[in-house]
């Protein structure tokens, strides 16, 4: 599936003639999951690039605009939704603009501030009602639901990569994840928190985007940024005002294993970037937990 400026201006004059005048470009670090553009300075059209990321959209018109409503830091709210026509086979969306650029080392401040400041948020979402809300599913890649989804291909990367990692260790972390699963009632989770999805503006953090696998149940794949982004003084930051139980936050660390296990494990020899991002995950990993 091809999208681009071309496809996004037929359809915003095919279903929204009024805002036609408008100036279209990509986004910058629009994602993959769904392609993301400017629609003049205030608006944003976000379409699903793929069969397996349409449901997104229903969920993001419905659930945001509750969200928004509960929510300190602001997030994406919807203005409108695309219909699928002949050309483009799938709903859409036309969301408000945020301002920020993708959180980076480069740009804040204080990153202890930064953990501070992200844990109140997330401590926000997961205190918001949940009834009705979506489960942890294949809609939202399971984030929310049981760790075990991942085992065989966490335990493959591992086997795979033996030559590179300590392999008992790494699996020894990996069960530790798996011992335990969230008991207590389920809480909202966003499922993608990265440095690409939190904005910051002025050094701070000024907004949380990308819902795509919003979900209600275990929010320990939220803290996963604890060991991708933060070092060892912010990590406690984080930690401490979230308030995790230890048993959620080993399964944070998991979450945090699996994905930098098999991202390591596919781009090592396509993506010497990607694989370096992933090889410093796991070692920040390793490092953090045998000071435990």
């Amino acid at each position: 599936m091809i999208i681009n400026i071309d496809l996004v201006s037929r359809l915003i004059k095919e279903q929204y003639p009024e805002w036609s005048d408008l100036y279209i470009k990509p986004v910058k670090n629009g994602g993959n999951d769904n392609r993301t553009f400017h629609l003049g300075d205030d608006m944003s059209v976000r379409l699903p690039s793929a069969a397996g990321y349409a449901p997104q959209v229903e969920k993001e018109q419905k659930w945001l605009p509750i969200l928004a409503e509960k929510l300190t830091l602001p997030i994406p709210v919807p203005i409108a939704k695309g219909n699928p026509n002949e050309e483009y086979p799938w709903s859409w969306s036309i969301n408000k603009w945020l301002e920020g650029e993708p959180l980076s080392h480069n740009n804040i401040e204080n990153l202890n501030q930064i953990a501070k400041d992200l844990g109140l948020f997330l401590k926000e979402l997961q205190a918001i009602d949940t009834n009705e809300g979506p489960l942890a599913g294949k809609h939202n890649f399971y984030r929310g639901g049981s760790l075990s989804i991942y085992n065989d291909e966490t335990r493959n990367a591992i086997e795979n990569n033996i030559e590179d990692f300590d392999g008992g260790l790494l699996s020894e972390i990996w069960r530790l994840a798996l011992d335990s699963e969230w008991e207590s009632k389920s809480v909202w989770v966003h499922g993608d928190i990265a440095p690409g999805n939190l904005l910051v503006k002025d050094g701070k953090l000024c907004a949380v985007i990308d819902f795509g696998i919003l979900g209600v149940g275990d929010p320990s794949c939220d803290a996963a940024i604890a060991w991708t982004f933060f070092d060892n003084a912010s990590r406690k930051v984080f930690k401490n005002e979230i308030n995790l139980d230890e048993t959620t936050w080993n399964r944070a660390r998991g979450w945090a294993l699996w994905k930098a296990l098999i991202t390591y494990d596919v781009q090592k020899d396509s993506d010497k970037m990607k694989a370096k991002e992933a090889l410093n995950t796991i070692w920040t990993i390793v490092e953090d937990y045998k000071k435990i």
